[in-house]
């Protein structure tokens, strides 16, 4: 009886060093592999940002979110939320879409606004996918943050880059803790730009791992649109929205097509951009506003910018060794303002630059 106790005694001994063994083990095996992983660093920076970002939201009226009860998927996405105050564009920074932004007041924002309005009809509910496309410059994102700040949703500015690992079946769990996260946090907006790049049409020669993601995005933005409780939209902003998969398409019934700005539109553009800056008396908007066909909104803020400049340069050329010791005020006074002839020269040569690129057919245009 004694040799058989010592006997068990022995087998329990050698199981419970067994099981030390093997958690020290796994302890330092994993402690090594965080170690070793090029993306810990990123990984504990995206974990810290995140936990500023939802305890922001949770301290400015929106509806508190339990830190704890989010996964590290999760905290990952989470680092891409936007809050609200950090939203600097409303409608009022976008000039010259008009109808469009009437629209997505109506489609969009109300029913996000006002459910109560809505909850006799499955018809008039926001939809669950929004698309912007159009040339490049247009304002695509900024009409998404502005729909976002008007709207007063959280804004998820999605980077794809986060969403591929080099792990199998990592990739999977992050596109889905888009979508979970996305719910805890509604009403949400999840932005993508560049949508293309990422759920383009789906071939042959796609990698496994690619085709399994996009296969799962799909299959959980179903989920949304089946719950008619749920306030989540994805929006996205393509200037080729004919590489986009079809079944992405079906999700995004609202589309909208953002141009190039007509006459009209460039004037209020042009107007909204040197509204308050110092412009001279000679600024002819109108001239400026026929004068630049084929320029996208940016195109126009960068020859305004570009013409804004010019009296820097005069200045410095004329003050070039004095050190500046008065105020910021008195020097601001000192620049001169912004001239016709400033805005044409920048105009000239953005167009001999498109010209280059072949992007813009036109010849130069010599000054009055």
């Amino acid at each position: 009886m004694a040799d058989a106790a010592f006997t068990r005694n022995e087998i329990i001994s050698l199981v419970v060093r067994l099981t030390l063994v093997s958690a020290v083990t796994f302890i330092s095996i994993k402690w090594l592999m965080n170690q070793v992983d090029p993306t810990n660093k990123s990984k504990k920076k995206a974990r810290k940002k995140a936990q500023e970002q939802l305890k922001r939201l949770a301290g400015s009226g929106h509806a508190p979110l339990v830190i704890e009860n989010l996964s590290d998927y999760e905290m990952m996405i989470a680092a891409h939320l936007i809050h609200p105050q950090d939203i600097n564009v409303t409608w009022g920074n976008i000039a010259g879409l008009d109808d469009m932004i009437q629209e997505l007041r109506e489609t969009v924002i109300l029913p996000i606004q006002r459910k109560e309005l809505f909850a006799d009809s499955q018809l008039t509910t926001a939809p669950r996918g929004v698309l912007l496309h159009g040339p490049p410059g247009c304002g695509k994102t900024l009409i998404a943050k502005a729909t976002a700040k008007e709207a007063g949703t959280r804004f998820i500015n999605l980077d794809l880059s986060i969403l591929t690992d080099k792990w199998y079946g990592e990739s999977q769990k992050l596109a889905a803790a888009v979508f979970t996260l996305a719910v805890k946090l509604q009403p949400c907006i999840i932005f993508i730009d560049e949508i293309d790049s990422f759920l383009r049409s789906r071939n042959t020669t796609d990698h496994e791992a690619t085709a399994m993601m996009k296969a799962q995005f799909m299959s959980l933005w179903d989920g949304l649109i089946t719950d008619p409780n749920c306030t989540v939209i994805v929006m996205g902003a393509t200037n080729r929205p004919q590489d986009l998969d079809r079944a992405i398409l079906r999700r995004m019934p609202a589309t909208f097509h953002i141009s190039m700005p007509n006459p009209v539109q460039r004037k209020k553009i042009l107007q909204l951009t040197l509204e308050n800056e110092p412009v001279a008396h000679d600024v002819d908007i109108d001239r400026l506003a026929r004068l630049t066909d084929g320029f996208s909104g940016s195109d126009l803020r960068e020859l305004c910018r570009n013409g804004s400049v010019y009296r820097v340069r005069d200045y410095m050329k004329t003050h070039s060794d004095t050190v500046l010791d008065s105020s910021e005020d008195e020097y601001q006074d000192a620049l001169r303002p912004i001239t016709m002839e400033d805005l044409m020269v920048s105009l000239n040569k953005m167009k001999e630059s498109k010209m280059h690129c072949g992007a813009l057919p036109t010849n130069r245009i010599e000054l009055d």
